[in-house]
């Protein structure tokens, strides 16, 4: 295989490609992120039950919805990468995310929001698979996982910017809940803050190339070189489109099909064994809690004892971490791997999450049934959440995507997507939309099942899981 190493490879253009690639991460985070520190409002506003499950009026649905939008984007956004190009469905993701922030933020009906919400996290859905995909088939095999990396810091950039933007709004109209700008309360103004930059995504990705393996699969062979030469220099494109012909020459267009087992290939249930793994990957980073933080953390940390302020101000730390945890990702993924990072991640993670169980369960009750920590065990808790954000997005946060972005062959790389995109929404549903009941029952105990979903992800990485580091697409097998 011709490796385009980053000394013959047009960096500058590459690093520009996935700025833009990756505003759809930062999207991804911002939107995810905008619910946390609205639910006072939307609970006022819509007449939401905390603990109620009910689309009509429960808190935990009307936060969830952007979720079900998301396991429908990331389904149907691979196999539309496949028929349409990934630049072109980008495009639909960026126009998504500029009317459903619109529509959030004006939304006066509760039907209404929860549609927009689900557009929403259609385009959310969709940026998941689509970006790291994008980058991961325009970047050096050496550089890609650095690259692909970039996508989970935007995410995190992202949501911190939306935890910021959330508190610097409810502390100038007073509370989130309060008239702001035009009249309108603060909490509406988290939500309509998304519309610039999904405006800027959609503009800026007028100006990147499409994928040349989409282009090859298409036929384009000639505008599939064009962009190898600019991408890699004349010398190793011609080589390069040789090898992902060949990769597309030996069997047929790519189809939602191929995600099953040929006959006497390893798999189960008729699936191919890779796409289990995928399937492992995606569903375990949800279940080991991580987005309960991310979308409740204000809540979170109210139940634990903080005031609203301090709560949001939690958050943005969280965030803050996260993004130099991501920095640290970078420094080593293209250099210790892929399987290495998840394999400390997992066992970090397992640890804190334990911790944050001692500190819930020595906690006590106030007249209204809150949880209540004293400053130590609460000081307690923040660190060992913040140790937990690490761990998460030094390994499993990045390199989960990373991996989906890069171990499928040409072949399969859309369906595949398709279908580990979809599990991973659907888990992160099922995780968020739990969250308020089960808190409700009890914080220990949601806590006890995220870490000991860390301890099972530890065990079915180093069992099943394959190094990727440093292999071109060309070389993945399926």
């Amino acid at each position: 295989m011709t490796e385009a190493g980053p000394e013959r490879a047009n960096l500058g253009y590459i690093g520009a490609i996935v700025a833009v690639a990756t505003i759809g991460g930062f999207l991804f985070g911002y939107d995810s992120g905008a619910v946390n520190g609205t639910q006072p409002g939307l609970t006022s506003t819509f007449d939401l039950v905390p603990g109620s499950f009910s689309p009509s009026n429960g808190l935990g649905f009307t936060v969830a919805s952007l979720l079900i939008g998301c396991f429908i984007g990331a389904f149907f956004a691979g196999r539309l990468a496949d028929l349409l190009g990934r630049r072109n469905v980008m495009r639909i993701t960026a126009l998504l995310f500029l009317i459903g922030a619109l529509v959030q933020g004006f939304a006066y009906d509760h039907t209404l929001f929860v549609v927009a919400r689900i557009l929403g996290g259609m385009a959310v859905g969709a940026a998941s698979v689509l970006s790291p995909a994008y980058i991961s088939e325009v970047a050096p095999a050496s550089i890609r996982g650095r690259m692909t990396t970039v996508q989970q810091i935007m995410i995190i950039t992202g949501l911190t910017a939306a935890f910021l933007v959330n508190y610097l709004l409810a502390a100038g109209a007073g509370a989130s809940t309060e008239g702001f700008w035009l009249g309108l309360e603060a909490w509406r103004w988290m939500y309509l803050m998304q519309a610039v930059p999904a405006a800027l995504f959609l503009a800026a990705l007028y100006f990147i190339p499409e994928s040349p393996r989409f282009l090859v699969a298409k036929g384009r062979d000639e505008t599939a070189l064009q962009v190898l030469t600019r991408l890699f220099g004349s010398d190793v494109a011609k080589t390069k489109l040789e090898e992902i012909r060949a990769t597309f020459n030996a069997d047929h267009q790519p189809r939602l099909s191929d995600v099953l087992a040929p006959v006497g290939a390893p798999g189960f249930l008729g699936i191919r064994s890779i796409v289990w793994v995928g399937i492992m990957l995606a569903v375990f980073q949800q279940l080991v809690g991580i987005n309960v933080i991310f979308y409740y953390g204000a809540t979170l940390w109210q139940l634990a004892g903080f005031s609203e302020n301090d709560s949001l101000l939690i958050n943005i730390v969280s965030g803050a971490v996260s993004i130099a945890a991501c920095f640290v990702t970078i420094a080593v993924i293209d250099r210790i791997g892929r399987k290495p990072l998840l394999l400390i991640g997992s066992a970090g993670m397992a640890v804190t999450l334990f911790v944050m169980v001692y500190a819930f369960s020595h906690g006590s009750l106030d007249a209204s049934d809150n949880l209540v920590l004293s400053p130590e065990l609460g000081m307690l808790a923040v660190i060992a959440a913040n140790l937990y954000v690490i761990f998460f997005n030094v390994s499993w946060g990045p390199v989960m995507w990373v991996m989906l972005g890069e171990m499928f062959p040409n072949q399969l790389r859309g369906s595949a997507l398709a279908v580990a995109g979809f599990f991973q929404w659907f888990a992160n549903f099922l995780i968020s939309f739990s969250f308020p009941a089960m808190a409700a029952w009890s914080l220990t105990g949601s806590y006890v099942f995220y870490g000991v979903c860390a301890v099972i992800s530890f065990i079915l990485v180093q069992r099943f899981v394959r190094e990727t580091k440093g292999k071109e697409l060309e070389e993945m097998q399926g």
